[in-house]
């Protein structure tokens, strides 16, 4: 019997990075988190509270932390390289204090520079960040985006070149968000979307698929527009989100919404998704 898929959602951690996210867990029917340790918008090396940190590791909940939305290896900007280096570094840090399983990072963009040159300053300065990650610590999971600008990987099939370009390094995950692969081209709400998305996948880089973030999407499929939508509200429907829990790749991989609204409406889409892993 495959293993299960643990289905919970992006928490508040207002009241403390413990006290907040496990209240916010248990209101909405989560059965894993998502946190950010540090300001999503900014670049501050936020230090934890060691008592909060404790007890979030010992409580037991797998866990994953997303750093913030400005980190890009890809940019042509000298300080926005060095702060995404520092604040990565922290994160990874942060996961080892929290007992996290995963650090979810966004796979950049070269913005004005060439491609070769994005990746080039990639592996530079991305790998020795891999290699720093002690035993036991969170693995650094990749994030494939819409595809919107010059975005370094949207599709599965570019997550190749890019995780070559990392010399296919052991703790180089990948997090799979199913908003971002749909707007990027694959047609997760046609016949058989979801299983030739996860094949080519599974095919490309077998046992790597850590966290997916379940978000239906605003925008129609190939938009290379990030919008996320309510499960079943979007251009993606409620039934591929059943299709994709019962592909093999995705055989007790942790499912993550980080859809819209608050505590009322992500207790609606994890019971949803809920339904559809057990029905």
């Amino acid at each position: 019997m495959s293993p299960t898929s643990l289905i919970g959602g992006h928490v508040s951690v207002a009241g403390g990075l413990a006290t907040g996210g496990l209240k916010y867990m248990t209101e909405i029917g989560a059965e894993m988190i998502q946190v950010f340790v540090t300001n999503p918008r900014g670049w501050a090396l936020t230090e934890g509270r060691p008592d909060e940190d404790a007890k979030l590791a010992e409580s037991g909940v797998e866990t994953f932390i997303h750093v913030p939305y400005l980190v890009n290896f890809g940019s042509p900007s000298p300080e926005t390289l060095a702060n995404s280096i520092a604040i990565v570094r922290h994160t990874l840090r942060r996961g080892v204090d929290t007992g996290a399983k995963g650090v979810v990072v966004h796979t950049g963009s070269a913005v004005t520079q060439s491609r070769d040159d994005a990746l080039r300053q990639l592996r530079d300065n991305l790998l020795p960040l891999l290699e720093e990650i002690p035993d036991g610590g969170p693995d650094l999971l990749l994030e494939p985006m819409a595809g919107q600008g010059a975005m370094l990987c949207a599709t599965v099939q570019d997550l190749e070149p890019y995780l070559a370009t990392l010399d296919w390094h052991p703790r180089a995950g990948i997090c799979l968000d199913t908003c971002h692969a749909f707007t990027a081209g694959h047609d997760l709400s046609a016949e058989g979307g979801v299983a030739e998305t996860f094949d080519a996948l599974h095919k490309i880089a077998p046992g790597r698929l850590k966290l997916i973030h379940a978000n239906d999407s605003k925008d129609p499929c190939g938009s290379k527009r990030d919008r996320h939508e309510n499960i079943g509200a979007g251009h993606i429907g409620a039934q591929p989100f059943a299709d994709l829990m019962r592909h093999p790749a995705v055989a007790g991989v942790p499912i993550c919404i980080e859809t819209p609204g608050k505590a009322p409406k992500h207790a609606e889409d994890i019971a949803l998704l809920k339904k559809l892993r057990d029905g």
